[in-house]
């Protein structure tokens, strides 16, 4: 799977931390403290922001929901509801650690492609010691397009000085997955508790699948 490349990109939230899960409760908590009317099938809802960036996700719900607050103040609200959970409950993935560890060993470069906020993907990464890993981090909020396009992913590549077809990307989701292909990468669905009813889309897009980064570790003998 490391043979030929040069750089390694990351998506944040189930991917390299176990984080979805907490999205849901804070889109209740969110949606409710305003009075809003959940939505009937909220799994279905969530769904449909798969791939958005930040930015593009405030948008989405100050529209839907007819918000009074602005669109930066939706965001800000958002990452004082999360960044206690990003700091303290959110876990990395098992293997990830290690698998950082063999890549700066290999000494091949490493990028995060996130739709998350800055904010709290510098705050999770700091949390678990590993931010000096990572030569840079790039946000949907920051391309012209989020996922499924390929912006965020051809953006970090520019910044890496990697070519395309030397870079491996790391996903959870479809739109994820088909962002990085789109951008002529490699890619490797991760497996998560979110999106395990996309287990057979996530295998037929991407190039290969893992339940976690120990089998990486296992599979090139490192």
């Amino acid at each position: 799977m490391l043979e030929h490349i040069k750089a390694v990109l990351f998506d944040l939230d189930g991917t390299l931390v176990d984080s979805m899960w907490l999205w849901k409760d804070v889109d209740i908590e969110f949606l409710m403290t305003r009075g809003v009317a959940l939505p009937e099938d909220l799994d279905a809802f969530q769904d449909k922001l798969e791939g958005m960036g930040f930015t593009e996700t405030a948008v989405f719900f100050k529209e839907t929901f007819r918000l009074g607050e602005s669109v930066n103040e939706i965001k800000t609200v958002w990452i004082k509801m999360a960044e206690e959970k990003y700091s303290r409950e959110v876990p990395l993935k098992p293997g990830v650690l290690e698998f950082l560890k063999e890549l700066k060993k290999r000494k091949i470069k490493m990028g995060i492609c996130s739709s998350n906020s800055r904010e709290l993907i510098e705050k999770v990464l700091k949390a678990h010691g590993i931010e000096n890993y990572f030569d840079c981090i790039t946000t949907c909020c920051e391309v012209p397009k989020s996922k499924p396009e390929p912006d965020v992913y051809k953006k970090t590549a520019e910044k890496l000085s990697v070519d395309a077809e030397n870079c491996l990307v790391f996903e959870d989701v479809p739109m994820g997955i088909l962002a990085g292909k789109r951008a002529g990468m490699k890619v490797c669905a991760v497996d998560d508790a979110f999106s395990r009813k996309q287990e057979k889309e996530k295998r037929a897009l991407a190039d290969w699948y893992i339940k976690d980064y120990c089998e990486i570790l296992e599979r090139e003998s490192v």
